[in-house]
């Protein structure tokens, strides 16, 4: 087997072919202590040598980005996130993350953890939109987490996919892995430890086959909903990950036409907080094409 393909197999970490490439271009992979192409033939006793070099800390400095608040007490709020926003700073996207507004926008914060920072209780995809909890103290914290792993927050989606066939209403319930056969995938197809349940119900339904499908969760794992309408051969229109060669590329919209609608949860307090988010500029316009009887190749 060749070295780049052995090394993107690995589950820990996830890693491409191509980052396996940069990697042993930084000189950080040895193959018997010798630097080989990524090409290299793997031979029985070879002795692999990944003297890994950890990526810069990623920034926490505040920035003045523009965020609309749906809520905000001195507990938490919830924001709505715009389309192309990562939630946190990690490899790759140091600052200009959600984070670092947060950190500029409020000024009461207690702190999650001991760090003056704003607590991340779940997340969205970059290029999906919409409402998202954030807290501002460990007790907002805890008490969110709780309703998040027993299940019982309120969260509805709103997606446009290419699904003719796709029945008016129903529940999938799959297996969540990592797709061994595409590492930036997720499948359902594969036994695994966890589970993954969507429910959705086809709110409006057009002459090309794509339809809005309201969608709302059991589970919240990653990439969920687009794996889960993915593998029900109806991919949400503009996905470049799951989304077919016809589906990935769309006049109409250039991200996954993914948005968080609806968020819902008890408040430490013991009302209830329920957030709508209105549709981002590209998914109204798409579905007013839609509408219009355009079609969205």
């Amino acid at each position: 087997m060749r070295l780049d393909v052995f090394l993107a197999d690995q589950d820990d970490p996830p890693i491409s072919r191509s980052q396996v490439k940069k990697r042993m271009n930084a000189g950080e992979i040895t193959v018997n202590g010798e630097h080989v192409k990524a090409g290299y033939s793997l031979r029985e006793d070879d002795v692999i040598r990944w003297e890994f070099q950890p990526p810069k800390k990623p920034s926490l400095e505040a920035q003045p980005i523009p965020i609309d608040l749906l809520y905000d007490d001195g507990y938490l709020a919830v924001v709505d996130k715009p389309a192309g926003m990562v939630v946190h700073p990690a490899p790759g996207h140091p600052d200009g993350t959600l984070v670092n507004a947060l950190l500029y926008h409020f000024d009461d914060l207690a702190g999650i953890g001991g760090e003056l920072r704003p607590g991340i209780v779940h997340r969205l995809d970059k290029d999906t939109s919409g409402a998202l909890a954030v807290t501002k103290c460990d007790e907002a914290h805890r008490f969110l987490a709780r309703q998040f792993r027993d299940h019982s927050i309120e969260r509805k989606y709103h997606a446009l996919v290419f699904g003719p066939g796709l029945d008016d209403e129903g529940t999938f319930e799959s297996w969540h892995k990592r797709d061994p056969n595409n590492r930036f995938r997720f499948t359902g197809r594969i036994e695994a430890k966890r589970r993954a349940i969507t429910h959705y119900k086809v709110k409006e339904r057009y002459d090309s086959g794509v339809c809005l499908v309201e969608c709302w969760l059991e589970t919240g794992r990653t990439h969920q909903i687009r794996m889960h309408f993915f593998e029900a051969n109806a991919p949400l229109l503009g996905d470049d990950v799951y989304g077919g060669k016809n589906t990935s590329s769309t006049k109409l919209i250039d991200r996954q036409a993914l948005h968080a609608r609806e968020l819902g949860f008890d408040h430490p307090e013991g009302h209830h907080v329920h957030c709508e988010a209105p549709y981002p500029d590209d998914f109204a316009q798409a579905l007013e094409a839609l509408r219009a009887g355009k079609d969205w190749r």
